[in-house]
């Protein structure tokens, strides 16, 4: 134990907590409830890519991924090279349109919101249904988040892990608690700065230290180390880790939170680099570590490849501090994850159905609180079993049905005007059950069936989009005014104006004008009348 580490650690976490302060004290002059989950729609092109970022990219990059390659060899490769497609094609073909869309759509500040009022429904299904998918699936995901916590004050502090969990998940929820969205985001960018550095550095001054007396050869260790096309399953299920972005609630939703198109931009240029530096210095750790600090069980087993390479590199004040990327990955991912599951159960579930619309802005607030309580809770409970899983498997399984759920509909919603609401909810539905039931009968050591060792985020993705498909296209096809919306979606610009891609009034017929002023005034004049229709119920 290092009184230096610790020091660091406990200043890290304080300034933590201040942010979230700070933010809790701002919202009581300019609160609301699109204040507290969607920031405003003001973050800023740094802050957005960066919280996106890291939001993504929990401890398993540092701990779990490092490790897998560490262990097992650059068969491993795959999966960040998928993660790094897929957060491209992501940022390129999803963030521009779903900003748009979830402006258009009356302002919808959540991803279920989006999809029922894309489709301008009164149902509550949609809302009802993905909140039960983040439910189960963030809870999962903030266990490995909780976990990366307790094993790394265990190693480093050696207090018990079950009580460092309790200790990172009561910091954790303090500041998402009080700051909302803006505390989020803004901690997440400063988390994401020191992750970015605590991979560049490490890896870099135990490549300095390499030396041909002391330094391992992995192919002595693990035989056929740098061959990376070991199996067809391990590049098919590698590469499968990108379709998850396209579902990914917490990482997407700050593609509706930029606040302009032209801050977008800039944020895509910005966060692919990033994630691009990061998977691939994840690769170099765990190459890295093998090489400098040899084979070890214990390593493999509790994922601390870079953990005891940066503690053999800089013992004290600096490990401290590097040693506080692990803590940046685990809260930046589990407060995104507590704020994306309560918003969903508080806007889509608790405001419309429980409350029907009753509820005010602050009361929202509150309900949200205790929702990121409540989940926290539970995943500390599943973080403590020992026999939950790796660090590594649980993220694997709640992305895996993030993408396989909600991913298809997102993607049909932004590019099919066809697309209808019955669609999306078998999409969503048999998304989410093929990735259960092929985890369940063939991708695990005890599959019931048999062991395929083929990512379940694959075949659920291909269900799930196949599904969406199919029943929109045995089905009604969707009213005039959803159509039109579409098209004012894909025509809306920040001045509320509509253009062409080249985005130039100045080359457009008048005809194309007239028609795109009429698109845009039938959507006003939509909203405005299902708006007068909710008061006069409610009245």
């Amino acid at each position: 134990m290092d009184i230096l580490e610790i020091s660091v650690f406990v200043v890290y976490l304080l300034f933590m907590l201040g942010i979230g302060v700070f933010f809790f004290i701002k919202s009581k002059n300019n609160g609301g409830e699109k204040s507290y989950f969607l920031g405003g729609r003001q973050m800023g092109p740094w802050v957005s890519a960066l919280s996106a970022g890291a939001s993504d990219m929990s401890a398993w990059v540092l701990m779990g991924l490092p490790t897998s390659i560490y262990a097992l060899g650059l068969g491993q490769i795959w999966i960040p090279v998928g993660l790094a497609i897929g957060y491209t094609l992501s940022w390129i073909f999803e963030a521009p349109r779903l900003r748009r869309f979830s402006i258009v759509a009356n302002d919808s500040i959540t991803i279920p919101q989006y999809l029922t009022n894309r489709f301008l429904s009164k149902s509550k299904i949609l809302q009802i249904l993905c909140a039960v998918v983040f439910l189960v699936a963030y809870t999962v995901y903030s266990a490995s988040s909780l976990k990366a916590c307790g094993t790394l004050f265990n190693t480093v502090i050696g207090i018990d892990a079950t009580l460092a969990m309790w200790i990172a998940a009561v910091i954790i929820v303090g500041y998402t608690f009080l700051g909302g969205f803006s505390a989020v985001c803004w901690t997440d960018f400063f988390q994401g700065m020191l992750i970015f550095a605590g991979m560049l550095i490490a890896p870099v001054f135990a490549i300095g230290m390499l030396n041909s007396s002391t330094m391992t050869d992995p192919v002595t260790v693990i035989p056929g180390y740098w061959n990376i096309f070991t199996s067809w399953q391990d590049i098919v299920s590698g590469l499968a880790w990108g379709l998850g972005y396209f579902g990914m609630p917490h990482i997407i939703i700050r593609f509706m939170s930029i606040r302009s198109q032209k801050d977008l931009k800039k944020s895509a240029v910005i966060g692919i680099t990033w994630t691009a530096f990061i998977v691939f210095f994840a690769a170099v750790i765990g190459v890295v570590g093998l090489m400098y600090l040899g084979f070890d069980q214990n390593i493999s087993d509790n994922s601390l490849v870079f953990i005891t390479m940066v503690r053999k590199i800089f013992p004290g004040l600096m490990s401290g501090i590097l040693l506080s990327a692990v803590l940046a990955a685990s809260m930046s991912t589990a407060d995104s994850q507590l704020l994306s599951a309560s918003s969903s159960f508080a806007s889509d579930v608790y405001k419309p159905v429980i409350r029907k619309n009753k509820a005010s802005d602050k009361e929202m607030q509150w309900v949200g609180r205790f929702v990121v309580l409540g989940i926290a809770v539970i995943a500390l409970f599943i973080a403590s079993n020992p026999d939950s899983g790796s660090i590594m498997s649980l993220v694997s399984n709640a992305w895996a049905l993030f993408g396989a759920a909600i991913g298809p509909s997102i993607i049909l919603s932004l590019y099919w005007k066809r697309f209808n609401i019955q669609g999306a909810v078998a999409g969503i539905s048999c998304g989410a059950v093929a990735d259960i039931l092929w985890l369940v009968l063939f991708n695990t050591d005890s599959a019931l069936v048999y062991n395929t060792q083929v990512y379940e985020l694959l075949p659920g993705f291909a269900v799930g989009m196949l599904a969406a498909v199919i029943v929109t296209l045995v089905t009604k096809e969707p009213d005039k005014a959803v159509e039109t919306l579409f098209d004012s979606a894909v025509a809306y610009t920040d001045e509320g104006s509509v253009s062409r891609n080249n985005d130039s009034e100045d080359e457009m017929t008048q005809e194309e004008k007239n028609k795109l002023e009429t698109q845009t005034d039938a959507v006003e004049e939509m909203l405005l009348h299902e708006e007068l229709s909710k008061k006069a119920a409610k009245d």
